[in-house]
């Protein structure tokens, strides 16, 4: 007997049930496309992103370049080059400025050590700064030309040279000015502030308490004191003393003796060669082809980079707010 079932059941191939459809399927082309462009879409912008951060680095690096080359520009090889060498003192001089004892003293020094600098040309436009500060400059100078008296050191003042930059000044050799330049002022001020009468307007009360009689003797906030006046005269008549010598032993017989020379006022250029101030009248240039006679110049003008700079600002700024005496050469 046959089993109808059997004969009417068609069979099937196992290898036939495993191979794929032959039919293609228009859905999975079009999420393989998308996926692909997203991918490509991806390595794109990674690329792009890669590239403008190697160019955002690379401009970085050329303005940081280009500050240390503003800051910090190549000198020549001053040890194999016959030249001038040039340190300048400008602007305040003060612990907290560029234009300090330390840097202006270690530019001298180099410029001395120097085995082919011919002279050393200190150019001037100061109008002064503290005596001390001055004075450090004023005696390393003196103690550099002793080491190396075959270089000459020549002061050359430009817009002023005042103060505690004319007492640098007279330690050189011989100083040239501008006609128009402002030169001399050699004086000592203390100033101040006393408040005593606007506390009494708004009824400010002093409490101070001290250990010492005159501990207080220049606080701005009680009133004068004879006796602390006094003193204080005697301190800025030793300074004015000091230096005055300082500009005497400088100068020698060059010096006139007009009366008014150390009483703090100013003269012209003009009138500063007649006083014995000054040697004569002539700009840096002048003194470096007519003088000295080497008209290459290397500066050895020490710099302090910006964040240093910025630093110092922030620092002097504070400094000068919380302190309400200064002293200062006139």
């Amino acid at each position: 007997m046959t089993d109808d079932f059997s004969d009417n059941t068609s069979r099937v191939n196992p290898t036939q049930e495993r191979q794929p459809s032959a039919t293609p399927n228009p859905q999975g082309k079009w999420e393989q496309r998308t996926l692909e462009k997203m991918l490509f879409s991806s390595v794109r912008e990674q690329r792009r992103t890669r590239r403008w951060g190697i160019f955002f680095k690379s401009l970085l690096f050329i303005y940081l370049f280009g500050m240390f080359w503003v800051f910090y520009p190549p000198k020549p090889d001053a040890k194999i080059v016959p030249h001038t060498a040039l340190v300048k003192v400008e602007g305040i001089i003060e612990d907290s400025q560029d234009s300090n004892a330390n840097n202006i003293i270690r530019g001298l020094r180099s410029a001395f050590e120097s085995g082919e600098a011919q002279a050393i040309l200190l150019q001037i436009n100061s109008p002064g700064g503290t005596p001390v500060q001055a004075a450090y400059v004023y005696d390393e100078i003196l103690r550099l030309r002793a080491l190396h008296p075959d270089k000459p050191v020549y002061a050359v003042c430009t817009d002023i040279c005042a103060s505690g930059a004319y007492y640098i000044a007279a330690a050189a050799d011989e100083i040239y000015a501008n006609p128009s330049s402002i030169v001399g002022s050699i004086g000592v001020l203390m100033n101040g502030f006393g408040f005593t009468g606007a506390m009494e307007k708004v009824g400010v009360e002093r409490r101070l308490l001290v250990a010492g009689d005159n501990k207080s003797f220049l606080d701005p906030f009680s009133p004068l004191n004879p006796a602390g006046e006094a003193h204080a005269q005697l301190l800025i008549d030793d300074i004015h003393n000091q230096f005055i010598s300082a500009v005497q032993d400088g100068r020698g017989d060059r010096l006139g003796d007009d009366p008014e020379l150390f009483s703090g006022l100013v003269w012209t250029g003009h009138s500063a060669v007649g006083l014995g101030l000054i040697d004569g009248l002539g700009s840096p240039g002048y003194v470096v082809r007519e003088l000295i006679g080497e008209e290459k110049v290397i500066d050895y003008t020490p710099r302090t980079n910006i964040f240093d700079r910025f630093a110092n600002r922030i620092g002097a700024s504070f400094a000068n707010r919380l302190n309400m005496q200064a002293w200062q050469l006139k």
